[in-house]
C-alpha cells in the first residue's frame, strides 16, 4: 500500500498536491489599477451609473419606444414587415448614428449608449432593436474603422440619415465555420468579380449598402477574405425572398446572390485578405449588442407580466402573494439583474479600448439563456392568456430563440469562454 501512495503521489500534477497552492488559485482575485477618471465622476461608480448624455438618451429612447413603437408592435410582427415610420424614426433621432462624429451627420455620444438605446427599445420590440443595433455595431463601425477617407465621406452621410447596411457573411454551409465560404471574387485589372451566395442576411430586405464577404485567393483559406462595399442597385446583385421566421419577424432575413458583380478595386473596405480578421472584431463587439437586446427583451416581458401576478386573483389572494410564486419571480429578477450586469461591464471595457472578448461572450450567452428562462416562465405565470396571442408575452417567447443562435451561437460562445480560460490557467 506505501508504494502505491508513493507512486501516486510521484505522478500527481504538482498543483494537485494537498494542501499546495497552484500558483493559478487565486488568478481570479487579482486586481489591476485603473486609470485616474475622477475628474469626470465616474471613478468606482456603480455599472448602472449613467452620465447626463446617457440617462437623457435613455429617457428619450424609452419614450420613442412606447409612442413611436408599442403601437405598431403586434400588427408588424402579424405582417412580418417593419413600419417605415418607425425606422424614419429611428433615424430622425440619431438613433442610426448614436456613436457617428457630428460631420458624419452623428451623434457623437459614447458607444455605452448604443447599448443603452438597444436595451430600451427591446423591451418593447426587439426586431426594432435589431435594427438600431446592427446598424451601430456593424454598419457605421465597420466603415469608421476600417474604410477610406472617400468611403467615409461617401457612406458615413447616407447611413446616418436614411440608408441601412447589411452584413453578408453567413452561407448555406457556412454558418458557425463561417471562414469556409465560398463566395470568390476574382480580380480583372482594377475591379473584381464576385459570384456566391449568402444566406440569413439580416436587414436585406431594405439594405442600401451591403458588406459582402468574398475570398479574393481561395488558395490561403480565410486568409483569403476580402470586405467588399456593394450598393443595393449594382447589377448581379439580388436579394431573395424573406424568411417565414419563429420571432423577429418585422426585420426582414434574406437570401442574398451576386451573379457575376462588378466592383472596382476601390470598394474593398480595408485591404485585401483581412475580411476575416474584421469579421471577428466586428461579431466580438456586436455581442454586447445582442446581450442588451435579449437584456431588454427579457425585462419587457418581466416587466409586462409581474403586475398581471399582482392582479390576478386566485383562492382568494393574488397570485403573486403566493411564497412558491415569489420565490421564482425573485429568482428570475435576480438573474435579470446579473445579466445586465454582465452586459454593462462588457460595453464599459469596451468602450475604454480595453480587451472584452471573453466578457462580450460570457453576456451574449447569459442574457440569451436569461431571456429563455424569464420568457417561458412568464408565460407560465400568466397561464392560459400567457399562451394567446391577446398578450404580447408569447411574442417575447418568440422572439428570445435566436439569441442562442445569431452572431455566434451559445456554443461558440462557451467555446471562446473556455479558450480564454485555458489561456488564464
Amino acid at each position: 500500500m506505501c508504494a502505491l501512495l508513493c507512486t501516486l503521489r510521484r505522478h500527481m500534477p504538482a498543483h494537485l498536491a494537498p494542501w499546495r497552492v497552484s500558483p493559478c488559485a487565486f488568478r481570479s482575485s487579482k486586481s489591476e489599477l485603473k486609470p485616474n477618471v475622477a475628474s469626470d465622476g465616474l471613478a468606482c461608480a456603480p455599472l448602472q451609473t449613467f452620465t447626463e448624455e446617457e440617462a437623457m438618451l435613455k429617457d428619450m429612447v424609452t419614450k420613442f419606444a412606447q409612442e413611436r413603437v408599442a403601437p405598431f408592435v403586434q400588427k408588424m410582427d402579424e405582417n412580418a414587415k417593419m413600419e417605415e415610420s418607425i425606422v424614419q424614426g429611428l433615424f430622425e433621432q440619431g438613433l442610426m448614428s448614436i456613436e457617428l462624429g457630428e460631420e458624419y451627420g452623428g451623434t457623437g455620444a459614447s458607444f455605452f449608449s448604443i447599448i443603452l438605446a438597444v436595451e430600451e427599445l427591446a423591451k418593447v420590440d426587439p426586431a426594432v432593436a435589431l435594427v438600431c443595433e446592427l446598424q451601430n455595431t456593424l454598419t457605421n463601425k465597420l466603415f469608421t474603422t476600417y474604410g477610406t477617407e472617400e468611403q467615409k465621406r461617401t457612406y458615413l452621410p447616407r447611413v446616418s440619415k436614411d440608408t441601412l447596411g447589411s452584413f453578408c457573411l453567413s452561407e448555406a454551409g457556412s454558418g458557425s465555420d463561417a471562414f469556409s465560404l465560398k463566395t470568390r471574387a476574382e480580380k480583372k485589372g482594377d475591379y473584381y468579380i464576385i459570384n456566391g451566395s449568402k444566406m440569413w442576411i439580416s436587414l436585406a430586405e431594405d439594405a442600401g449598402v451591403f458588406f459582402v464577404m468574398a475570398n479574393t485567393d481561395p488558395s490561403l483559406g480565410y486568409r483569403g477574405i476580402t470586405c467588399f462595399v456593394v450598393d443595393r442597385n449594382t447589377e448581379g446583385l439580388q436579394v431573395g425572398k424573406k424568411e417565414d421566421k419563429l420571432g423577429i419577424r418585422a426585420c426582414s432575413t434574406c437570401p442574398v446572390t451576386l451573379d457575376n458583380v462588378k466592383v472596382p478595386e476601390n470598394s474593398i473596405l480595408g485591404q485585401v485578405g483581412q475580411g476575416y480578421k474584421y469579421a471577428i472584431g466586428m461579431l466580438n463587439t456586436g455581442r454586447i449588442g445582442i446581450a442588451a437586446q435579449m437584456l431588454g427583451l427579457a425585462q419587457g416581458c418581466f416587466d409586462r407580466t409581474v403586475p398581471y401576478t399582482k392582479e390576478r386573483v386566485q383562492f382568494g389572494k393574488s397570485v403573486f402573494d403566493f411564497q412558491g410564486m415569489q420565490h421564482q419571480i425573485a429568482q428570475v429578477a435576480t438573474q435579470l439583474e446579473a445579466a445586465r450586469l454582465l452586459t454593462y461591464n462588457a460595453a464599459r471595457l469596451a468602450e475604454a479600448g480595453r480587451p472584452a472578448i471573453k466578457e462580450a461572450s460570457m453576456a451574449k450567452y447569459f442574457t440569451a439563456e436569461v431571456a429563455t428562462l424569464t420568457t417561458s416562465k412568464c408565460i407560465e405565470w400568466m397561464g392560459g392568456v400567457g399562451f394567446t396571442k391577446n398578450f404580447p408575452i408569447e411574442k417575447y417567447y418568440r422572439d428570445c430563440k435566436i439569441g442562442t443562435i445569431y452572431e455566434g451561437t451559445s456554443n461558440i460562445q462557451l467555446s471562446t469562454i473556455a479558450k480564454f480560460l485555458a489561456q488564464e490557467y
